[in-house]
């Protein structure tokens, strides 16, 4: 069976439409530090397990999205666009 998406703007859609861009990581300030910027950039955990990432929905409306999944089981909990992820993370601080 293939894995399924349920893309916010498209539907539900093959899994192969879109491709993983990387987990979703605070970006540091504009003012912050060389080693702030360094770790964003060149630092990561590599996490078994739930977590977010952003994919990018390339065969479709070509829009970023955030998956929250499980990368061992690849169960998919949400898919929210990215803008309004970004949206709901600045009203949280």
């Amino acid at each position: 069976m293939a894995s399924l998406i349920s893309c916010p703007h498209c539907g539900t859609r093959p899994k192969e439409e879109f491709s993983i861009r990387g987990a979703v990581v605070a970006r540091p300030q504009p003012g912050a530090k060389e080693d702030a910027w360094y770790r964003y950039v060149f630092i990561r955990d590599n996490p078994k397990g739930r977590y977010q990432e952003y994919w990018h929905h390339a065969a479709g409306c070509r829009r970023f999205l955030v998956v929250d999944r499980d990368n061992l089981t690849h169960e998919v909990f949400a898919v929210t666009d990215a803008t309004e992820f970004a949206k709901n993370a600045e009203v949280a601080r």
